[in-house]
């Protein structure tokens, strides 16, 4: 493991006002920016019955915990309701509809996010060091281009940031952690088991760094390691019940009976059902990814900038070294936490394997640690540079920003061109976005279908005594809410007189028709409506996907 002091650099390169000034604009643009286009995204998978399961526990806690149906309801109970407690509560309150309160709520969690990652990166580095790490979470489209429609995951890997964000203070400070630093741990644990039992890896972190810093302590100090342990277990308990207490209010059935965590935890660890997933053109069951299928979407799905900066991490091991000897305990223990939460959710995945699918989504909680983890990186070897004795050191640092600047602007000019399907977007080793579109999965969420629902709407159509039938390439609550009384959503595709769809996993040419509308960014089409009012007999038929 490589530890490298963080230091400041020259004052010509900037001032501390210079970074106040630029992290404003970028937060203002940010808030900006999730204000004017929350409400552009369409209706998410999953979203229906997450709604359903946020009003089953309001009707829990209405009914003095008599209505149980929300412990029965699919298989929903596994989860816990913190994000859907929330929007249900709102929907009477907030005079637009309940999918864009969802979007805007979950924008505000990956917002949250940005300002976590900013916290982290600024213990570990400075205020310079947090600027470029939300930067580079701004350019993951992973990030960025989810946080409107993931519900699940940009608030569960939200929780998780902050949880680890207050395990590096209470690793840093020990006994004399902070009682701030201690609720903040409490809520943001308890969050995160509200949202999803892989928060009980935060509890693992916890407990990991505690006793790597107590061990450290001991062989550089002779401080004991049991008592220490002790100690901190007394130091710790109030944010353990203060999480118990958050979770149980989040997700109540985990705490209704004994075993329920356990019944949750080997669910999931044995997810799977009838489902396919795509990597580089290669079709998956999704309880048959390859151990590399996490590691090959973060190959193709991070910003460029980010993989230069992930790429220079070995190269920094070799030449930093000696570093190690004068670091200090402080930002040794910080890039330790760092570490371990990224490298343990990995060997996670290589060890269980478990189904995966939808690319990183699942994952998601590891995209704000790698973008400080390449931002560090960035920053470190630019100090490296200032710091070496190489002839042009001035030359080669202007070279480095230059490069990483290029890669970050080539990015962000994809994210406008594709917005507001920018999580589509696949970085320059998947080669030509339009030619590898069909070899990752991409709208999955089938995000596109909103705006083509609305350019269906916009056309003048006969009038007839009954509606328009539609078959859509989605559950009916993805599309129905985005339709008028023209038209009516039927599972009867052959009978549709109009067929929407993504072409994600080539859906789009299950059913024949005229392309009358084509959602397009970057060459590639994103959605389609087809006319099929004038197709006859077998025309009218289902025809098996590529896939």
């Amino acid at each position: 493991m490589f530890v490298v002091p963080m230091k400041p650099a020259p004052a010509h390169f900037y001032s501390a006002s210079t970074l106040t000034w630029l992290t404003r604009l970028f937060w203002l643009g940010l808030i900006g920016w999730v204000a004017l286009t929350f409400r552009q995204h369409g209706i998410s998978n999953d979203e229906y019955v997450q709604h359903t399961y946020g009003q089953m526990l309001l009707d829990w806690y209405r009914s003095g915990f008599t209505d149980q149906d929300a412990f029965h309801y699919r298989n929903l109970y596994l989860y816990g309701g913190l994000f859907d407690i929330i929007a249900a509560a709102l929907d009477p309150y907030i005079p637009i509809m309940i999918w864009d309160i969802r979007h805007l709520l979950s924008a505000l969690f990956g917002l949250l996010g940005f300002y976590g990652v900013s916290r982290f990166a600024h213990l570990l580095g400075g205020q310079r060091l947090a600027l470029l790490s939300m930067a580079l979470l701004l350019l993951t489209v992973s990030w960025s281009g989810t946080m409107f429609t993931h519900t699940k995951d940009v608030p569960f890997a939200t929780c998780m940031l902050w949880a680890l964000y207050a395990t590096a203070l209470v690793v840093r400070d020990m006994e004399n952690v902070s009682g701030r630093a201690i609720v903040l741990l409490g809520f943001a644990v308890g969050g995160a088991l509200g949202l999803r039992v892989g928060g009980a890896f935060a509890v693992i972190y916890l407990i990991l760094l505690v006793g790597w810093r107590a061990w450290l302590d001991h062989r550089h100090h002779g401080s004991p390691v049991f008592s220490r342990l002790l100690r901190m277990v007394l130091v710790l308990l109030p944010a353990a019940v203060l999480a118990f207490v958050f979770m149980a209010i989040c997700w109540p059935w985990s705490v209704i009976d004994i075993d329920n965590m356990l019944e949750a935890a080997e669910s999931f660890s044995h997810f799977d059902f009838n489902m396919q997933t795509m990597a580089n053109g290669v079709m998956y069951n999704i309880g048959d990814v390859p151990r590399s299928y996490l590691f090959q979407y973060l190959a193709v799905k991070l910003p460029e900038a980010a993989l230069l900066g992930l790429a220079a991490l070995p190269v920094l091991w070799l030449l930093c070294r000696k570093a190690c000897a004068t670091a200090d305990m402080q930002t040794r223990i910080i890039l330790h936490t760092l570490l371990l939460g990224i490298v343990f959710p990995l060997a996670f995945v290589l060890n269980d394997k478990p189904a995966l699918y939808n690319g990183v989504r699942h994952f998601t909680f590891l995209l704000p640690l790698l973008a400080i983890l390449s931002a560090w990186s960035v920053v470190t070897v630019w100090q490296a540079l200032a710091n070496s004795k190489l002839a042009g050191a001035a030359m080669y640092q202007g070279l480095w920003a230059g490069v990483m600047a290029g890669l970050m602007l080539v990015t962000l000019v994809d994210i406008v061109q594709l917005h507001p399907y920018e999580y589509v977007r696949l970085n320059r080793l998947a080669g030509d976005q339009k030619q590898a579109q069909f070899k990752w999965e991409d709208d999955y969420w089938s995000s596109a279908l909103r705006a083509a629902a609305d350019q269906l709407l916009d056309m003048k159509l006969p009038a007839r005594p009954g509606p328009y039938w539609v078959g859509a390439c989605v559950d009916t609550p993805q599309i129905e809410p985005y339709l008028d009384g023209r038209f009516s959503v039927t599972r009867k595709w052959e009978e549709a007189d109009f067929y929407l769809s993504t072409t994600n996993m080539h859906c789009h040419e299950v059913m024949q028709g005229k392309v009358i509308i084509n959602i397009q960014r970057q060459g590639m089409s994103l959605a389609v409506v087809k006319d099929r009012r004038q197709l006859q007999g077998k025309d009218r038929l289902a025809t098996p996907a590529k896939n």
